[in-house]
């Protein structure tokens, strides 16, 4: 798998190279990937025939895949090194630069760090973790921010760099951790538990502090490692959390034309469970984040002081504001059967699903109807959730045929596991868009073992005992 990683970035750089493509098919085939093998062979054209029928020893053959592998790590490793090296740079340039608007306050990490979370045990999502609003910090105090950016990258994936906390380094002592998220063509890779790729910290009158994180640029093991990466853990759901009441305020507004007033407003019993339950901290989070769609909508300035002075909801990321910028919709790829959350180009979820092959239909749709226990049955033909989309007779929903999840076997609908359906029906609102196509998922599963799961409220029946649904 290592080598088709390095051989796949070779050719993406040297597309022209008959030869690389080979042995990348090659590799391919080795892993069963047989359609992904075609396609390498196909670009070989006459170097695959000259191959294939040749007795070329086949130690000359792993000799030239060596050294083109070879090519293709140091090259990675000599980028890497560059960008992180001009990171350091601008940092401390910037450190050195005095702040036109220093703000009078400072910020205050909401960290487990500062919690009373005992070490080893790892929050879920915020509601279980000890997190401290509402008042700002102490100059001397030590604040963890949070993002998360590609990895080896710098200026991507929602990591826009602004002088911001590194301003005056005399007057606040502050850490930036961020978050490595994998690229896979284009989309990058969400996860609950990224790694921590490396920190900057101000921990000096214009110094500043870069710490890597990773193994394969340090030999080294930060002392605070454990804890940073259960901080880490904690911020990453509230993000989710924080992603879902952001779509669901916005999907209310388009459906309505109105925002809703408070947060009663998206837990009603069915039709009107916008979400399918809430979280303390987004019971929390509710009204900022009225007041952030609010602004975002009338085209006014989205004031972020409050989040960059240790106060409100945002003020664990860095810039002060939610990481995910836009509403969440779903993706399903027929080719490989997946189906996977995403926000502009961040995949926070890809699941395995169940289609029906051409009976399914390519297109845009919306969730309109989300039940619990279709037709009254949590273990029926369509599972314990179903979503439907828009006015048809296709829907998203679980199944008691579970071998059938990751085949055609459906009439048109798309099949979950239990745990999967489960997860996105708490994960994403009505109204959220569906967008049903081929080709444009990578393979890769995400499905974390910390699952996302809201609390239901004691009112909220979302069963629909009125209706008897014929999903296909």
């Amino acid at each position: 798998m290592r080598n088709s990683l390095y051989l796949k970035r070779y050719v993406q750089m040297h597309p022209d190279n008959k030869m690389g493509w080979y042995l990348l098919g090659k590799e391919y085939e080795k892993e069963g990937q047989q359609g992904k093998a075609n396609y390498c062979f196909n670009k070989a054209g006459s170097i695959y025939e000259a191959f294939e029928t040749s007795k070329m020893p086949s130690d000359i053959l792993k000799e030239y895949e060596s050294k083109l592998i070879q090519q293709a790590h140091e090259k990675e490793q000599r980028s890497l090194w560059t960008r992180r090296t001009l990171i350091v740079f601008m940092l401390l340039m910037l450190a050195l630069v005095p702040s036109v608007d220093a703000p009078g306050q400072h910020m205050k990490a909401q960290s487990a760090l500062n919690s009373k979370q005992p070490e080893g045990k790892i929050p879920k999502n915020r509601s279980d973790n000890a997190l401290d609003r509402g008042h700002s910090s102490t100059p001397d105090e030590n604040v963890v921010l949070f993002t998360a950016a590609q990895e080896g990258g710098f200026g991507t994936g929602g990591f826009e760099f602004k002088p911001g906390p590194f301003a005056k380094p005399e007057q606040l002592r502050s850490k930036l951790a961020v978050l490595e998220m994998k690229k896979q063509g284009n989309w990058l890779m969400w996860n609950r538990r990224m790694p921590i790729g490396y920190t900057l910290e101000n921990n000096a009158p214009g110094a500043v502090t870069y710490q890597s994180y990773n193994p394969k640029v340090c030999n080294c093991q930060p002392l605070d490692a454990g804890k940073l990466a259960n901080d880490a853990l904690a911020w990453t759901g509230v993000q989710e959390e924080q992603a879902l009441l952001y779509s669901a305020i916005k999907a209310y507004k388009n459906n309505s034309g109105r925002f809703p007033d408070k947060l009663a407003d998206l837990l009603r019993p069915f039709p009107g469970n916008w979400i399918s339950g809430t979280t303390d901290g987004m019971k929390d989070d509710f009204q900022p984040m009225l007041e952030r769609v609010k602004a975002e909508e009338s085209g006014q300035p989205v004031n972020t002081a409050e989040g960059t002075a240790g106060k409100g909801p945002f003020s664990g990321t860095w810039g002060g504001k939610p990481f995910f910028g836009e509403p969440l919709k779903i993706i399903v790829d027929k080719s490989n059967h997946r189906l996977a959350v995403v926000s502009g180009r961040i995949i926070l979820r890809n699941y395995k699903v169940g289609l029906g092959g051409e009976r399914t239909p390519e297109g845009r749709y919306v969730i309109t109807d989300k039940v619990i226990n279709p037709n009254g049955h949590s273990d029926g033909e369509f599972g314990s959730r179903g979503m439907q989309l828009s006015g048809t007779n296709y829907a998203i929903h679980g199944t008691n045929e579970q071998s059938s999840v990751g085949e055609d076997e459906s009439q048109g609908c798309i099949r979950m596991s239990k745990t999967d359906v489960e997860e996105l029906f708490d994960m994403v609102p009505m109204g959220t868009p569906v967008i049903i196509s081929k080709g444009v998922l990578p393979d890769e599963l995400i499905a974390p073992k910390e699952r996302f799961q809201t609390k239901r409220e004691q009112d909220q029946d979302q069963t629909n005992p009125q209706k008897t649904y014929h999903w296909l």
